[in-house]
């Protein structure tokens, strides 16, 4: 996508929309943004909904992500880097660990990412490395995440920030820290290095990006893993929110997208972490078990028909 004119990929957008029309809709599978989609590409595959509906009038409610003049929902570009942050609050609260101070290193500087690192950095934690596509760049002092942020957006990359040094992802993944975020693609962490990973935790923002066998080794050394499933389920969850004030017609404020998000993720950390408590698995296995089980609850209420 980065190498195509706006044009081509208004077109691709619509195109692809076209094709996928009888698969989506507001009460359907409803898409929302991931890597290399934007609210742009977002509004196109609404528009193209909407058109080829041919209902007269437009249909918000068929995907998340969208820009605000378009029907979307205030707080949605920062979601899941702020669900991390929260699913974060409630482990150091739970291993009785104290973010002021604690070293993070984020691996995959993109949407969620940097506004993991940014809540951090703005309550106090030092995030010594991150990385993108292109390099990384590393300070055991602490990095300045706003600047690293401005750097970024004026030059496309954190590689060449002032006061950094370069590193590799496989030096960044062996640093010690306090928290790693893998936040870029899936199994980053694999059975060839996660021997070398030094965490107390593994905030999961990517999905996947632990393998099995990363799993196993990492749970042998202790690590404390906020599960994928859970971690980054900010943006999912304000993808439902901005669903529901399409479907109502509503406009919901900043702070009311903030407050409602930071009670379902620590909520839902909760459940998953007395679960993991009780059953005494990880808390991955406690996450699926827990989702799985309000399946099973719901289908067993409704029963079999006919």
């Amino acid at each position: 996508p980065k190498e195509l004119s706006l044009g081509e990929l208004e077109r691709l957008t619509r195109r692809y929309a076209a094709s996928i029309l009888p698969l989506i809709g507001p009460q359907q599978d409803i898409p929302a943004p991931d890597v290399y989609t934007n609210p742009q590409i977002m509004a196109w595959i609404m528009d193209t909904y909407s058109m080829m509906k041919r209902e007269g009038y437009p249909v918000p409610g068929v995907v998340t992500g969208k820009p605000l003049s378009a029907g979307g929902s205030r707080g949605r570009d920062e979601a899941t880097g702020r669900g991390v942050f929260h699913a974060l609050e409630s482990a150091f609260e739970h291993l009785h660990m104290r973010m002021k101070g604690a070293k993070v290193v984020v691996q995959g500087f993109g949407n969620a990412g940097s506004i993991a690192a940014l809540m951090l950095d703005s309550h106090q934690a030092l995030v010594i490395a991150v990385n993108d596509s292109r390099g990384g760049v590393y300070n055991k002092a602490g990095l300045d995440i706003p600047k690293l942020m401005l750097h970024k957006e004026r030059t496309g990359s954190v590689v060449g920030f002032p006061g950094a040094e370069p590193i590799s992802t496989e030096d960044l993944l062996a640093l010690e820290c306090d928290v790693l975020i893998p936040a870029a693609l899936e199994n980053a962490i694999n059975g060839d290095n996660a021997a070398n990973v030094r965490t107390k935790i593994i905030a999961e923002a990517a999905n996947g990006p632990l393998t099995r066998e990363a799993d196993a080794i990492l749970e042998q050394k202790g690590v404390f893993i906020i599960p994928d499933i859970l971690c980054n389920a900010g943006g999912v969850t304000v993808s439902y929110f901005e669903w529901v004030q399409n479907e109502q017609h509503l406009e919901w404020e900043l702070h009311e997208v903030h407050e409602r998000l930071e009670r379902t993720i620590k909520r839902a950390f909760s459940e998953v972490l007395d679960l993991h408590r009780q059953r005494k698995v990880s808390m991955r296995l406690a996450a699926n078990m827990l989702g799985i089980g309000r399946v099973a609850e719901a289908t067993a209420v409704r029963g079999l028909y006919p």
